[in-house]
């Protein structure tokens, strides 16, 4: 049975989630697709349950700081477009490791700001498990599910065809995740998670 994190205030300035983030080592270089590919779905994972889309992710941007590394819509889709597994060559580019880090803090400031749904979606996932029923039979988690699903088929590669079965699993683990990213010491968590899973993914 998952545990529902109490929630805990986090006072830390931007300026020093960015230093902390610096201290923990870079990924080798063979790890970088895969890095780019997990943040973009963890964004995707945040989209499609809150609704949140470039304006809140340029909002949170500025917030923090880094409208250097996120200046607009345009930035933030080349950004997107850097994942291997997305359709299509236009718009993109390599990501950096400042842009990777930027894009670790945005995340976790929309992932607090949005704790409460984050939370309210796991509570229903283990009533689910409990249950023993299927988590799309909640409206939240079917609604979820189903935008994900839809989402991920509209924008990513059909090089190898994924089932829906295998994205729904993927879309219930990131909300898992989301929810220890939108707590205290999110943005190490996440970061740290990102370099270990590019050596599997």
């Amino acid at each position: 049975m998952l545990k529902v994190m109490q929630s805990a205030a986090n006072s830390s300035t931007p300026i020093s989630l960015w230093d902390d983030l610096t201290k923990i080592d870079a990924p080798p270089i063979v790890q970088w697709d895969n890095m780019k590919t997990q943040l973009d779905l963890v964004l995707l994972a945040l989209e499609t349950l809150a609704g949140i889309g470039s304006e809140e992710m340029l909002a949170a941007a500025n917030v923090l700081n880094l409208e250097s590394k996120l200046p607009d819509r345009v930035a933030l889709w080349r950004l997107r477009q850097s994942n291997p597994l997305r359709k299509g060559q236009g718009g993109r580019k390599k990501l950096d490791i400042e842009e990777a880090r930027s894009l670790v803090m945005i995340i976790c400031h929309l992932a607090k700001q949005n704790q409460e749904l984050i939370r309210r979606a796991i509570d229903l996932l283990e009533q689910m498990a409990q249950a023993n029923r299927e988590p799309h039979q909640a409206a939240l988690l079917g609604d979820y599910i189903d935008a994900f699903c839809n989402t991920y088929q509209e924008r990513m590669t059909e090089d190898e065809k994924v089932s829906t079965e295998v994205i729904s699993h993927l879309a219930l683990k990131l909300l898992i995740d989301l929810l220890f990213y939108s707590g205290p010491g999110g943005h190490r968590r996440l970061w740290l998670s990102l370099i270990d899973r590019s050596t599997k993914f």
